[in-house]
């Protein structure tokens, strides 16, 4: 079985999603309207989608709830990347300017608003306490996953904790999420339900290292803006944290990051020597070390169709260039 298969396997249950995201952000404000469904048909994997589909099947996968569920967390993630963008000072996402550029920072704050508050009025129907609970966590721990970016832009010598708490908190958790209120949704034991979770944590946490790596070794048109744009907008990742830290490149980082002007030349400069000087390399193998650790949970699940495919997912994890 190959994501592709996956995918394929789940087109109709993924389609009748991306129907219920276009209903879900209908809005009567036509500026609030327009900016949500650019984003919407922006495109994406819709991986988190796809994770409560696959969960779903270790229980009842036929049920409304499952399908709440997948719209409510992608609707989530949208709006967290329409005020990521603002944070970042971003222009383009996928290749496609974001709504801060397309309107203003005022309009993307209000739209990403807009988007966590649909999310959870669709999910108010789900009879689920413990569900409704880690929802509101969710988006509590992406605010402090912002804050926490915003503190450390610039701050050059932040320690590896530090990186690790703000991709938890940023990405790993609503993929944790994602699986593990697929089986609650069809009505998995809790059990089931926690072993997902920790799949989709590790999944998730070597999911963003993979980002952050490929922010540095994509080409333009692959990541859909420049190679290194972490890095240019003053955002210390795994790669740059293991350039200071392990190959003695914290004096040349700090440099670039202190001019006002750097020129494409200065920063193509330093982003080649990260790439060149074993950072690449570490971050890969601390990014493999969470994706076998989410291999590891898989072997403790049922032996099922779904469980299959999930590790199709995490191979993906491991091997993808864009």
């Amino acid at each position: 079985m190959t994501l592709t298969s996956i995918y394929l396997e789940q087109k109709k249950n993924l389609n009748k999603i991306e129907k219920q995201l276009e209903s879900a952000l209908k809005a009567t404000h036509p500026v609030i309207h327009e900016a949500a469904l650019d984003l919407l048909r922006a495109g994406g994997k819709r991986i988190r989608p796809l994770l409560v589909l696959l969960c779903a099947q270790y229980g009842d996968a036929s049920r409304k709830a499952v399908y709440d569920s997948a719209v409510t967390l992608e609707l989530i993630h949208m709006a967290s990347l329409v005020h990521d963008d603002v944070v970042d000072d971003s222009d383009l996402r996928r290749g496609k300017p974001t709504v801060k550029a397309q309107w203003d920072n005022r309009v993307a704050m209000f739209t990403g608003d807009f988007i966590f508050a649909k999310a959870v009025e669709l999910i108010a129907a789900f009879d689920h306490k413990e569900a409704h609970l880690h929802i509101s966590r969710i988006i509590r721990d992406l605010s402090l996953g912002e804050i926490d970016q915003i503190k450390e832009l610039y701050h050059v010598e932040q320690n590896l904790r530090v990186y690790l708490r703000r991709i938890k908190r940023k990405t790993a958790l609503l993929l944790a999420l994602s699986c593990q209120l697929g089986a609650l949704s069809s009505g998995c034991s809790s059990d089931i339900g926690l072993k997902l979770y920790y799949f989709g944590y590790y999944l998730g946490m070597s999911y963003q290292m993979t980002d952050d790596i490929l922010d540095f070794v994509g080409t333009e048109e692959q990541l859909g803006k420049p190679a290194g744009d972490d890095l240019r907008h003053g955002n210390i990742t795994l790669p740059t944290y293991f350039a200071i830290h392990n190959h003695g490149l914290s004096s040349v980082i700090r440099g670039v990051l202190a001019l006002k002007d750097t020129k494409a030349t200065q920063w193509n400069a330093v982003i080649q020597s990260i790439r060149d000087c074993g950072a690449i390399q570490d971050s890969e193998r601390l990014s493999g070390a969470y994706l076998r650790k989410a291999i590891e949970t898989l072997d403790r699940l049922p032996k099922i169709r779904a469980t299959r495919s999930l590790k199709e997912i995490a191979d993906y994890i491991g091997k993808r260039k864009y």
